[in-house]
């Protein structure tokens, strides 16, 4: 087969288009992974910045109604102490001991305990009923510490003739002139009041408001996770021990009642034993932005998934292109009949590889070669044979040109040229015995009275001669000239001739 030595195309367009096409949903995506990633981050902001809200209104709440108790304990115990009590009317005692207690919401009952916790004196009745609650927790704490305080109890339940109603109960130590333990002032208050608290707070489903005390008992909780959550010790939780430790703060942790992630707020109520812990469940806090994320990512991806289908479509009518013109290249580059680069190519390569000698001063050997008594063949077998002689020549030919930098090219007629970059005379002389020899062992064509030969002529630039282009041309030419008249079926070399 001949050889086509045309220039070789650029490399593809469609590499950098399906680079560029990559890159550009790489882009895509990490610009919307980062917006959602912030987003992300922002929802977790917003949550905690709402629970943080949260826990500081019901802090204040409970604070200041705790402190409404406690006034009404101090005003308790200062009434008792006054000398002048005894004095006065029963009703006046009354008023004077429980006065200050009416203001406290939710309230249950107040009492003063004497030093063996006997009632001695109840806000709802002159005369109170004896009972005696030394074993309840609020009493032996004053017993046992005079330093307590304020003392909240745990819940306790109290049988009414309806149901049983949580209460706590906030204490104060009663102390005689020398400091000795007289008694105990309590004040009850129903848990019902967290209740209504916690219920005007809108925290979503699966999230609750929940108080403890500082020993981990849960003292109120909505909505109850649990059966039977009220006056539970939670003090052995990972999560009341993290609390506990750091006050107040926030962080996201497994809800060891439910065993699902939860966004934990909680600060301490004042400088009471209380915390205020609002839990929000973390799928309800990520819920809208899961939502968003889903739409997000699906449009995305059908942004991306269309853009690579665009790019693969172009890519398809890029190489389409691409192959038309190159075969339209080949073909302007190509001569019709035999298949070698044309005159064209020719004269470009040429010059080419005459500046590529002139910089490397290494050889540059040119072959002019013609095929003998062409008109006379031509004459007799007509053109259809003398076209099939001339694709036999150019298939020798171009068979015996190997090297990549090499040019095989139809010069004009029954002329040819072969340029033989790095090719000094005495290699060229091979390659031109080669094609002489070769040419004339092809078969005779019918009616023919000898083989088929071409007559070679040979020039040759070196960095010893300091000829040009044209003169290089010219030398080979006037070599060919002598072969032709010197006997044909031969090679003459300028530089020796």
């Amino acid at each position: 087969m001949s050889q086509r030595r045309v220039r070789p195309p650029p490399a593809h367009p469609e590499l950098l288009l399906l680079l560029g096409s990559g890159l550009t949903v790489v882009l895509i995506v990490i610009i919307v992974a980062a917006l959602l990633v912030r987003e992300h981050a922002s929802t977790l902001q917003a949550a905690t910045r709402s629970t943080t809200n949260i826990a500081q209104l019901i802090n204040a709440d409970a604070l200041r109604n705790v402190e409404l108790y406690d006034l009404a304990l101090k005003g308790l115990i200062a009434a008792r102490q006054r000398e002048d009590l005894a004095k006065v009317d029963a009703n006046i005692q009354h008023l004077l001991q429980f006065d200050l207690a009416t203001a406290a919401p939710f309230k249950g009952e107040v009492l003063m305990l004497d030093a063996n916790g006997t009632v001695i004196a109840d806000s709802s009745t002159l005369q109170p009923t004896a009972r005696n609650f030394a074993d309840r927790d609020y009493f032996q704490a004053h017993v046992n510490n005079p330093q307590a305080g304020l003392f909240i109890s745990r819940p306790f339940r109290v049988h009414c003739e309806c149901d049983q109603v949580w209460r706590m109960a906030f204490s104060r130590r009663v102390s005689g002139p020398n400091g000795e333990f007289t008694g105990v002032a309590v004040a009850t208050m129903r848990l019902a009041y967290f209740d209504q608290l916690f219920n005007t707070l809108t925290i979503g489903n699966g999230s609750s408001v929940n108080l403890l005390n500082n020993r981990g008992i849960l003292l109120a909780q909505q909505p109850l996770l649990e059966r039977d959550m009220i006056d539970k010790d939670l003090s052995e939780r990972p999560n009341f021990k993290r609390i506990l430790r750091e006050g107040s703060g926030s962080f996201q942790a497994v809800s060891a009642i439910t065993g699902k992630e939860r966004l934990y707020t909680f600060t301490t109520v004042g400088d009471l034993p209380l915390i205020v812990v609002v839990a929000l469940s973390r799928e309800d806090v990520f819920a809208p932005w899961k939502r968003a994320a889903l739409l997000t990512s699906g449009a995305t991806g059908i942004l991306c998934v269309g853009l690579l289908w665009l790019t693969w479509m172009l890519r398809r009518e890029l190489r389409r292109r691409y192959r038309a013109e190159r075969v339209l290249s080949e073909l302007a580059a190509t001569d019709p009949l035999t298949g070698l680069a044309n005159r064209r190519v020719l004269d470009e390569r040429l010059r080419q590889e005459w500046d590529r000698a002139q910089r490397s001063t290494e050889a540059l050997t040119l072959l002019m070669i013609d095929v003998d008594h062409f008109k006379a063949f031509n004459d007799r077998h007509g053109h259809s044979g003398g076209d099939e002689a001339l694709r036999a020549v150019a298939q020798v030919i171009g068979d015996n040109i190997r090297r990549p930098a090499d040019l095989a090219a139809r010069y004009g007629g029954e002329e040819f040229a072969v340029v033989l970059p790095h090719t000094d005379a005495k290699g060229a002389m091979v390659i031109a015995e080669h094609i002489r020899s070769s040419v004339e062992r092809l078969p005779r064509a019918a009616g023919s009275e000898g083989p088929i030969t071409v007559s070679i002529g040979m020039s040759t630039w070196d960095k010893r001669n300091r000829q040009s282009l044209e003169a290089l041309l010219l030398s080979a030419d006037q070599a060919l000239y002598e072969a032709k008249h010197g006997g044909r079926n031969r090679i003459v070399d300028a530089i020796r001739h």
